[in-house]
C-alpha cells in the first residue's frame, strides 16, 4: 500500500495545479457548496481513470447503487485520496493571516465593483496575493463593521469618504486614502419617450424612480441629504421624492441595483453617481442628466484600513496600489470617476524627510513605527534647519529624485519661510521654550543679563545653521543685550561659543566647558542629574514647529497619513518637553492644499 500511494501521488501531483486553482476560488464559495455532485470534468474524469488504475477494484470498479458514494468519492475517502487532499492543500497552501498573508479581504461598495475588480485582478497577476472582494452598500457594509467588527476583513472601500470617516471615529479602522470623485445624476435610458431634465420632473404623476435607500447606500444618502436643504410646496424636495418613490417608484440598496433597473425599464429615472452611467454595463443604455440640485461639492471615494486586519501592511500595500496615480486610479478615470492626484506607485517607497534636530526625541519612534506598519522607508536627516534650508536651496528645481526632500518638519518657523514656497500649506504641531542650561548647583547665571558678565562662559546656536541660533539672536536683540555678548565674544579670554545645531550645546555644559548655554528645554530634560533649568523672562522664547510637504512629492498621501501619525502621538511630543498644538483629531483640509 506505501508502494502504490507514492506512486498515486507522483502521478496525481500534476492534477494538483487545476484542483488547487479551484481551491483558491472559494473565496465566495464554502467547500461543501464545491463538492457537491456535478457533471464530470476533464479533471474529474482524469481523476477517476487514476483510480481505477492504481485503487482495488473493490474501490474503483465497486457497482454503484442507491446510498453509495460514487468512485471520485471512494478516491477521495481511500487511503490514497488522503494524500490527493493533501497535495492540494499544499498546493493552495494556508490561509493565511499573518505577515505576508497571501489573502486580503476588501469590503467594497457594490457601486465601484467594477474598476475594483480589475484592479484586484492586475495585483493578484502581479504579487500573487488573492483579493475576496465582498459588496453591498456603503452604509450596509458600515453597519456590518459595526454589529460583528468584520471578523474577517483587511479594507473597507466606501461611495463617500463620510462612511470611512465614520469607521475611523468609531475604533473600526486606522487609515483612510481617498480615491475619487463622483456626483449624484438623474439617469435615463436613451431611447425614452418622457421629457426628464429636472429633479421637478421626477415628481410628476405617471413617472416612476429608482432611489438609493438612504439607510443602506451612499447615493441615497447624498441624494437625502442635498434634497432636504431645498424648500419645496412647503416641505422640501426630498420629502416630496420620497412619496414619489413610495408610491409609484422602488428604493433599493444599491446604486448598481436602481441603474439595472433604469436599464431593463422597470422605472423611468433613478439618480445614480455619474460613474454609474459611464459603466460598462450601462452607458450603451442609459444617459446622464446632471441638474443644478445635485451639483454640490463631490461626493469621495476613499478607502480605509479596518483594525481587524491581521496584517495592515499587506492591506496598506494594496491600498497603495490601488490609490497610485500610475495603478489603480488610471482604472477608476476610465470607469468616470475623477480621480485625486495620487502617489506614484512603488512596491517599497521610500521617502525623504528633513527634521530640525530639536525634534528628534519626539518623532524618531513614531517614524519607526510608522515604517514598520505602512511597509515603507522614511529617511530622516536631522540637523540644524539652517543647513537643511542651504541644502534645500542648491537642489534643481526642488526634485525629490535628486534629493529634494519630500517631508520638512523645521525646528521654528522662521526656517520654514524662506523656503515656503515650495511647501504646501504647513501646519503647528508643537512649539518649545527656550531655556539657560546651567551646571547643576551653580548660581553663577540667573539671567539673561548675566551672559554678558565678564569670566561667564557661553554656548549659544550659530544664526546662521540652526534656528536655536537664529531664535536666541532675535530674543537677545529684542532684550538689547545681543550685541553686547558679540562684543565679549571679541574680547580675549573670554568664551562665547557658537554650535551648528542645538543639539551640541547641552554637552558643553554637562563637560563644564560653559557656564551656561541658551537650548530648547527639550534637550535639557533628559540631563537634569548633571544640569539644572534657568527659565527665561523674555518674549520670543519659544519655538514653534511646522510640517509641511514638497509640492514636488510623489508621495503626497504617504506624507500626510505620516502627519496623521504624528497627530495622534500627543504623548510622544509632550514627554519629550514640547506642548503639543493639535487636537486628538486635527482636521484634513481639501485636496490637493494642505495636509
Amino acid at each position: 500500500m506505501r508502494g502504490l500511494c507514492a506512486s498515486v501521488f507522483v502521478n496525481l501531483t500534476a492534477l494538483a495545479e487545476p484542483a488547487a486553482h479551484i481551491t483558491k476560488s472559494l473565496s465566495r464559495t464554502s467547500l461543501k457548496q464545491a463538492l457537491r455532485p456535478r457533471p464530470p470534468t476533464i479533471q474529474s474524469q482524469h481523476l477517476e481513470t487514476m483510480a481505477r488504475i492504481f485503487l482495488p477494484t473493490s474501490l474503483a470498479d465497486a457497482h454503484p447503487r442507491s446510498g453509495r458514494v460514487n468512485s471520485l468519492w471512494s478516491l477521495l475517502l481511500g487511503p490514497c485520496g488522503v494524500i490527493v487532499l493533501l497535495v492540494l492543500l499544499m498546493r493552495q497552501g494556508p490561509n493565511e493571516s499573518g505577515p505576508g498573508k497571501k489573502k486580503l479581504i476588501v469590503h467594497c461598495a457594490a457601486g465601484l465593483r467594477v474598476p475594483v475588480e480589475e484592479i484586484a485582478t492586475a495585483y493578484e497577476q502581479q504579487y500573487g496575493v488573492t483579493i475576496e472582494l465582498q459588496y453591498a452598500g456603503s452604509n450596509t457594509l458600515l453597519n456590518q463593521l459595526q454589529v460583528n467588527k468584520f471578523a474577517e476583513g483587511d479594507l473597507y472601500l466606501a461611495a463617500d469618504d463620510f462612511y470611512t470617516d465614520k469607521a475611523v471615529a468609531e475604533g473600526l479602522a486606522a487609515e483612510t486614502i481617498p480615491i475619487a470623485h463622483q456626483r449624484p445624476v438623474i439617469a435615463i435610458r436613451r431611447d425614452t419617450d418622457k421629457s426628464i431634465k429636472t429633479i421637478a420632473d421626477l415628481l410628476q404623476p405617471g413617472i416612476a424612480v429608482a432611489v438609493g435607500n438612504p439607510d443602506q447606500a451612499a447615493i441615497g444618502k447624498t441624494v437625502r441629504k442635498q434634497l432636504e436643504k431645498i424648500e419645496h410646496e412647503g416641505s422640501n424636495l426630498w420629502q416630496q421624492l420620497e412619496q414619489r418613490v413610495t408610491a409609484d417608484g422602488v428604493f433599493k440598496p444599491t446604486v448598481n441595483e436602481i441603474a439595472n433597473d433604469v436599464k431593463i425599464g422597470a422605472v423611468d429615472a433613478a439618480i445614480v453617481w455619474d460613474s454609474t452611467v459611464a459603466m460598462p454595463k450601462y452607458k450603451e443604455d442609459l444617459i446622464a442628466v446632471p441638474v443644478p440640485e445635485l451639483d454640490v461639492d463631490p461626493n469621495l471615494v476613499s478607502i480605509a484600513v479596518l483594525n481587524s486586519s491581521t496584517d495592515p501592511t499587506a492591506a496598506l500595500k494594496f491600498a497603495r496600489f490601488l490609490t497610485a496615480r500610475d495603478q489603480g486610479l488610471k482604472t477608476f478615470k476610465k470607469y468616470g470617476t475623477r480621480p485625486v492626484e495620487g502617489d506614484v506607485w512603488a512596491e517599497h517607497p521610500e521617502v525623504s524627510f528633513y527634521c530640525g534636530a530639536v525634534n528628534r526625541r519626539a518623532v524618531e519612534q513614531i517614524i519607526e513605527d510608522f515604517q514598520t506598519r505602512e511597509g515603507v522607508t522614511v529617511s530622516t536627516e536631522y540637523n540644524g534647519c539652517g543647513i537643511l534650508t542651504t541644502q534645500m536651496k542648491a537642489i534643481h528645481n526642488q526634485s525629490t529624485q535628486l534629493g529634494f526632500p519630500d517631508v520638512y518638519m523645521a525646528c521654528d518657523r522662521y526656517y520654514l519661510e524662506n523656503v515656503k514656497d515650495w511647501f504646501q500649506d504647513d501646519v503647528d504641531i508643537s512649539d518649545v521654550e527656550l531655556v539657560l542650561a546651567v551646571p547643576k548647583g551653580s548660581a553663577a547665571v540667573t539671567a539673561l543679563k548675566d551672559l554678558v558678565k565678564p569670566g561667564i562662559r557661553v554656548a549659544i546656536g550659530q544664526p546662521e545653521q540652526c534656528t536655536i541660533g537664529a531664535l536666541t539672536r532675535r530674543m537677545l536683540e529684542n532684550e538689547g543685550i545681543y550685541r553686547e555678548l558679540m562684543a565679549k565674544q571679541q574680547t580675549d579670554g573670554e568664551v562665547v561659543v557658537e554650535k551648528i545645531s542645538s543639539a551640541l550645546l547641552v554637552p558643553d555644559v554637562i563637560a563644564g566647558h560653559v557656564d551656561a548655554a541658551l537650548v530648547y528645554i527639550t534637550d535639557v530634560l533628559p540631563n537634569t542629574a548633571d544640569i539644572d533649568i534657568v527659565r527665561i523672562k523674555a518674549n520670543q522664547n519659544v519655538a514653534v514647529q511646522p510640517f509641511s510637504i514638497a509640492r514636488t512629492s510623489d508621495h503626497k498621501y504617504l506624507a500626510r497619513r505620516l502627519f496623521r501619525r504624528m497627530a495622534a502621538s500627543a504623548d510622544a511630543f509632550e514627554s519629550a518637553g514640547f506642548h503639543f498644538r493639535l487636537g486628538a483629531k486635527p482636521a484634513t483640509a481639501a485636496e490637493g492644499s494642505s495636509l
